[in-house]
């Protein structure tokens, strides 16, 4: 990852030139990003919701552990440590943020939608970078400013609502277990292949984002509102996309998160407020179209 990142930003890489060999100060990242981590293995993962956001797709209510919920991934490598990130920004906020990022020296490696229909539209910026963990997150910090990201992680107001699915029969649908998340029933379905970026194992593969994601939100009666992405492998792409419309699941995007990954992956976008059930198994007769895992 570092030496594509060196080519593509220049002058602006140097920033990170002084990564240093010794153990990361994790509370200096956190005071920078403004919030705690959750820590999976060495890999320490920042959320940033975007709870100041009320958007709206198909007349659902989207919560943000559904589809707003932005976050960067710190890991240690190479003396230093590799960030990667996925942030939920407004079409007004893409530029600005992008320049921050340009100009402190952190990759961009993907601006794209997720949803279709959504009212404001939201888009996501991808990231990447390596070296000092404080300047990462500097330069984060300094970035998401020029956005309306909330800089500071307030405790909800109300408890989330409980999760009125059959979630054990979602569990056996979709073969790993779930959790509940801000109202949100969530899924991470690892691939059996390794991925690597520059030689580097990103693992564990639900905090680096490349596990399939899979996200319930009740909407009512049984319903939900599903959406997330696969990970897949290009031999995968178009068997999971006539699975998913087969079962009445939107493809609503197709693309790459990542610049230099081993394998080569495309990373695929769905939409659909039905019976959770059926949804369930729809997304079960994509999931047998991938190299993907059951607990």
């Amino acid at each position: 990852m570092r030496k594509t990142i060196l080519a593509l930003m220049g002058i602006g890489a140097c920033y990170f030139a002084s990564a240093h060999a010794q153990g990361i100060d994790w509370q200096q990242v956190d005071e920078t990003l403004g919030r705690k981590p959750v820590v999976a293995d060495d890999v320490h993962r920042y959320g940033f919701p975007r709870t100041d956001l009320s958007v709206t797709l198909d007349g659902v209510t989207i919560k943000p552990a559904l589809a707003l919920g932005g976050w960067v991934a710190f890991k240690p490598a190479h003396g230093g440590a590799m960030v990667m990130g996925d942030l939920v920004l407004l079409e007004t906020e893409i530029n600005p943020v992008m320049a921050k990022m340009i100009a402190s020296g952190l990759a961009i490696t993907a601006v794209h939608n997720h949803l279709l229909r959504a009212s404001p539209a939201t888009f996501y910026m991808h990231v990447a970078g390596h070296g000092d963990p404080a300047k990462l997150a500097s330069a984060i910090h300094d970035a998401l400013a020029e956005s309306r990201t909330p800089q500071t992680v307030a405790a909800p107001a109300t408890p989330a609502p409980p999760i009125d699915l059959d979630t054990a029969r979602l569990e056996e649908i979709i073969g790993v277990k779930g959790q509940a998340n801000g109202g949100v029933y969530q899924f991470n379905v690892k691939r059996r292949d390794p991925i690597t970026e520059d030689g580097m194992p990103l693992t564990p593969v639900a905090a680096m984002g490349v596990a399939i994601a899979i996200n319930f939100q009740p909407t009512g009666a049984g319903r939900a509102a599903i959406t997330g992405d696969f990970v897949l492998t290009g031999d995968e792409v178009n068997p999971v996309i006539v699975a998913l419309r087969t079962h009445g699941i939107e493809v609503t995007a197709l693309h790459s998160h990542m610049l230099d990954e081993q394998p080569r992956l495309f990373f695929m976008h769905f939409w659909a407020n039905d019976d959770a059930i059926r949804l369930a198994n729809g997304l079960r007769a994509a999931l047998d179209k991938t190299a993907s895992t059951k607990s």
